[in-house]
């Protein structure tokens, strides 16, 4: 294999191990080397059977996790990474963490060393995320100098961001490059249809918590799970089936609860419109881990905003139920300028109303300036560097970022945020994660060659 570019593929469920056997089959034609790493032994199973390399990570799990140093990996604080999974499974024995991080770190170092003694160029591809099997592969393929390419959703669907070695958002440069017939008929069908850019990946989880209890898909998997964990014995990343379930039960009866807040309108006031991320999205948990708390967040927006106007909130569209009733009480029990809308609100309708958008990272930021408004951010994310946002640094400048942003000598119009759009444009690739069907995995099999280099499609 010396000479040849050699492609790692890792995986966490088997959704995602049959999308990159697609990919790799379609690659290798062209003269990659492909092998793949899964933390899901049903899925390391099936690869096998259909005659790919598949490396099964619970198989190399060492004794002596304790001995492993973080330091080694280039981890100054692994506690902060460690609360992905403390926030997405509600888990808080950190020990237990540790050690699982550790046990991971090893044995994603042994595969690629194992890997790199065949000779040869490698480099490790997956999707982006928190978890700690995540984060091993990542943090392994640095130490041995191999690059990782992290892949997410770009603004636009069907289009992804691949980001080489950072964790950071997708570094967008905005120009002053007209925008293309391509992008300006894409923005404006946005705009025509008021539609939510939903990847193909996630849109299952973009419903309400009453039609995902309802789903039989959702009750086959669940049999198929408990099957291959208790069954079969199958080791996997998600393996806290009755976490999940008791979670989704919960979203349900919060979402019945929470109906009480919920209203229509923002109430005839100008507002600020602070759209709720996913509550353990990568985007909070390890981009900006200081919003984590997004009611604290909500709290201060109340007490900063000016007289006049109220605070809008409105829950993200996939995690209807996922904010807890009695922290929502608290923030209307103790500020009367609050506002919950309903979540089936149209997006697109309270951003074009706004008289400004505050949000750590969410897309809705992007989606604000197509219509013109005005948006402070305040974390990491791929569309801070336009010049028509108002960046904070922290909390304490989010006042002063607001008063500018609710300025109406400074508004502007929102065909100034076309270039920006454009360079989004030009820095994702046509592709989707996850969507088997042959036109996209060509797509995704040559957006990730160009990217590559040596042996292209």
């Amino acid at each position: 294999m010396t000479g040849k570019l050699n492609i790692v593929f890792v995986s966490l469920a088997q959704n995602q191990s049959r999308f990159f056997e697609m990919v790799g089959r379609s690659m290798a034609q062209a003269g990659y080397s492909i092998v793949h790493v899964c933390f899901h032994e049903g899925a390391v199973r099936e690869l096998r059977e259909h005659g790919c390399e598949a490396f099964n990570p619970y198989e190399y799990q060492v004794a002596s996790k304790g001995q492993v140093c973080f330091g080694d990996y280039g981890i100054p604080n692994p506690a902060l990474l460690l609360g992905h999974e403390k926030a997405a499974y509600e888990l808080s024995d950190t020990k237990a963490l540790e050690l699982k991080f550790k046990g991971h770190l090893a044995t994603m170092d042994a595969i690629l060393r194992s890997l790199l003694e065949r000779g040869g160029r490698w480099c490790v591809v997956q999707e982006l995320g928190g978890f700690t099997s995540v984060l091993a592969a990542y943090f392994s393929a640095r130490r041995l100098g191999l690059d990782n390419w992290f892949i997410e959703p770009s603004f636009f669907r069907g289009r992804l961001f691949f980001t080489p070695n950072t964790f950071a958002a997708p570094l967008v440069q905005a120009s002053d490059a007209p925008a293309s017939d391509e992008v300006r008929a894409t923005l404006e069908r946005i705009l025509k249809n008021q539609s939510v850019v939903v990847p193909v990946k996630d849109r299952l989880h973009y419903r309400g918590a009453s039609k995902k209890l309802l789903d039989f898909n959702n009750y086959r998997r669940l049999f198929e799970k408990v099957v291959s964990k208790y069954v079969r014995g199958e080791r996997e990343e998600f393996e806290h089936i009755g976490g999940h379930v008791e979670r989704h039960l919960r979203m349900f009866i919060n979402s019945k609860k929470n109906a009480r807040y919920y209203s229509d309108e923002a109430g005839g006031h100008p507002f600020i419109y602070y759209p709720l991320h996913v509550p353990a999205d990568f985007a909070l948990t390890i981009r900006s881990p200081e919003y984590l708390d997004q009611y604290s967040l909500i709290d201060y927006l109340c007490r900063i905003a000016p007289l006049g106007y109220r605070v809008v909130i409105k829950e993200h569209p996939a995690l209807v139920g996922a904010v807890h009733p009695h922290r929502i009480r608290e923030l209307f029990n103790r500020h009367d300028n609050l506002t919950m809308l309903s979540p089936g609100v149209n997006n697109h309708r309270v951003l074009a109303t706004a008289a400004a958008v505050v949000t750590v990272n969410s897309k809705s930021g992007a989606e604000a300036l197509l219509h013109g408004t005005p948006v402070v951010v305040l974390g990491n994310a791929f569309y801070e560097d336009c010049p028509l946002v108002y960046r904070v640094a922290g909390l304490a400048g989010l006042h002063d970022a607001l008063s500018r942003a609710l300025d109406p000598a400074l508004a502007y119009d929102s065909e100034a945020a076309l270039p920006f759009f454009q360079a989004v444009w030009d820095a994702s690739c046509p592709a989707e994660l996850y969507d088997l069907t042959p036109d996209n995995v060509t797509s995704f099999s040559h957006s990730l060659a160009r990217l590559l280099g040596p042996g292209s499609l």
